[in-house]
């Protein structure tokens, strides 16, 4: 039989780990082939790739955001090989399994579960009498009736395969993110997430995990990103494996964990802070929400005293990534209650803070309660909430100007200097100025048109002049120096209009090549000479020192030069400052 596993993956950088583990487990008995589409490839090239290959069997992993496009593939290759035999597998159809084989004729087998033993005794059973009733955890047609037999006992994971060790995925490490499973299962009752519908964590072999992750080095791959639900369950197995990973790390690996944050031991993070490299850890951290009720409603227990000990150290230490998630949409958390939410967590001023919207994923205790909530929602995946009796539809759109504008300014960290200064000092709250700007860029319409890095700028200053009352002069003044600490090199025409006098700036440069104490003994080490200076600085005149800001917090009211230099052979800009009566003095 010709073989062939395949997926939609969302982006290019992501792989499938599911598809490699069936691969390995499979062999020596039966020879898979491996294909990976994206959900944004033609459907049409899907089809033909996957024809081209001559399968006799194909198998599907599904998830919430490839199921659509998968069907419409499955739909087309059968009207092309009616006798292609197709195989689903993965969360998203291993529940209502029965609705999924009524709704796709053209499935001919779904593995429920676990897919790894499942699949290989499915092919054993294809290559020999065919009587399916012999393989657990499977549904097929028998005589046009869909059959669901038992499911099969869970995998003792010692003895599934090495998934890193196929030669065709070698070329490509270095570009995607290779996924790391070291457990399977949660601890946790989480009643939105599928992962709390398996009892108990099983570990996979230690030293195994180890081999592998030094084979993936050393093969070029430069972002492993752990998919264990709660990698620090155990301290001691944390412990050994960041230890492990210090001594062992390639420069310029990165590795990312899903961790729960008030479980996280002072110990533990002291630990890295001493001796984790600057970078190597990322931690995505599921807050989701603040409100207790909630939480206890969703059978989530989240100390927040303890979780905030924990992302307070991590930032403290400056040597660890944090990636934050909020979800809108739970029981009981109204617009108001969400507000209080997102400014709590906005507070510890994450790298990155995620706003997702409730989905009410097949399997899961709260979509079999969503009559209870009140909850409407997409008949389609990603099954996302439209309402339910505290949050009505329209709150959700206002929530989603939010996500908007939060991912374009500040997990892009385009103007982070500029966005405290507005989120502290001049709005009543981060969520207060993000939905003000979010409305307003809505109704600008700009949602649906594209935009550069200048346009970002632009728009900003466009609302925040709409406003009475606002330091404008002040902020205008943060948004250049956000503007251009942030390039590499000069450039060529700013966002805003130029209206620095020429004669002036080139009196100024001369002072400061003949006297560059002015700046500071920092400059002065420069050595740059009257021409490096016009070629490689930029300098504007603005109403405070922002570097006083900048260490300080306050603004003394000062007419103060701005001089960013962008240095030709590191590549990097720095910032230097004078009060302006010092360079007419």
């Amino acid at each position: 039989m010709n073989i062939i596993c395949s997926t939609l993956n969302a982006k290019f950088i992501h792989t499938s780990l599911a598809l490699r583990y069936l691969k390995a487990y499979a062999e020596p008995e039966f020879h898979i082939q491996l294909a990976e589409y994206t959900i944004n490839d033609p459907v049409m090239n899907i089809v033909s790739d996957l024809y081209s290959k001559g399968p006799d069997v194909i198998g599907f992993s599904c998830y919430i955001w490839n199921i659509e496009e998968t069907i419409k593939v499955i739909k087309m290759l059968k009207k092309i090989q009616p006798k292609l035999i197709i195989v689903l597998g993965g969360p998203e159809v291993t529940y209502d399994t029965f609705e999924w084989m009524e709704k796709i004729n053209e499935v001919d087998f779904i593995a429920i579960g676990e897919g790894e033993s499942t699949f290989k005794s499915l092919l054993t059973e294809m290559s020999s009498t065919q009587d399916y009733r012999n393989v657990a955890g499977i549904a097929y047609r028998r005589n046009e009736e869909v059959v669901i037999n038992p499911q099969r006992e869970k995998l003792d994971l010692a003895t599934i395969p090495s998934p890193y060790r196929f030669p065709e995925d070698f070329p490509n490490l270095s570009k995607r993110v290779v996924y790391i499973e070291t457990s399977r299962g949660c601890p946790f009752t989480c009643q939105f997430c599928l992962s709390s519908i398996e009892v108990g964590v099983r570990y996979f072999n230690r030293d195994k995990i180890k081999e592998d992750i030094l084979f993936l080095m050393e093969h070029g791959a430069k972002t492993l990103k752990f998919v264990d639900r709660t990698f620090n369950i155990s301290r001691s197995y944390a412990m050994e494996m960041f230890q492990f990973l210090i001594d062992h790390h390639y420069p310029g690996t990165v590795f990312q964990f899903e961790i729960t944050a008030d479980i996280m031991r002072p110990e533990v993070l002291q630990f890295l802070n001493d001796h984790a490299p600057e970078g190597l850890f990322r931690f995505e951290i599921g807050i989701q929400s603040t409100n207790d009720y909630t939480n206890a409603l969703v059978k989530r227990k989240q100390n927040f005293e303890k979780l905030t000990r924990t992302v307070q150290m991590v930032k403290e230490g400056g040597k660890i990534a944090q990636h934050l998630d909020l979800i809108a949409g739970l029981p009981e958390e109204d617009y108001d209650s969400f507000r209080k939410t997102f400014n709590d967590v906005f507070a510890f001023e994450p790298e990155e803070l995620q706003l997702g919207f409730l989905k009410m994923l097949r399997g899961t205790g709260l979509r079999r309660e969503a009559e209870k909530y009140g909850y409407i929602y997409e008949d389609h995946s990603p099954y996302e909430i439209l309402g339910n009796n505290v949050l009505p539809f329209n709150d959700i759109l206002r929530i989603k100007q939010v996500e908007d504008v939060l991912e374009k300014y500040w997990n892009a960290h385009r103007m982070d200097t500029t966005l405290l200064y507005l989120v502290w000092n001049v709005f009543d709250s981060p969520f207060d100025f993000f939905q003000e700007f979010g409305a307003y860029w809505d109704k600008k319409g700009w949602s649906r048109i594209g935009h550069q890095l200048e346009d970002l700028f632009e728009r900003l200053f466009m609302f925040l002049s709409t406003k009475e009352q606002l330091p404008l002069i002040v902020i205008e003044a943060m948004m250049k120096y956000d503007y251009l600490i942030s390039k590499s090199h000069k450039p060529r025409k700013p966002w805003w209009q130029d209206k620095f006098d020429k004669d002036l700036r080139s009196e100024y440069l001369k002072t400061l090549s003949e006297t560059p104490s002015i700046l500071g003994e920092e400059f002065v080490q420069l050595s740059l000479s009257e021409k490096d200076l016009h070629k490689h600085t930029i300098m504007e005149v603005i109403p405070f020192d922002i570097g006083h800001y900048l260490q300080t917090g306050s603004i003394n009211n000062e007419s103060t030069l701005m001089l960013i230099f962008y240095n030709p052979t590191l590549k990097k800009s720095a910032l230097f400052t004078a009060s302006l009566k010092n360079i007419e003095g």
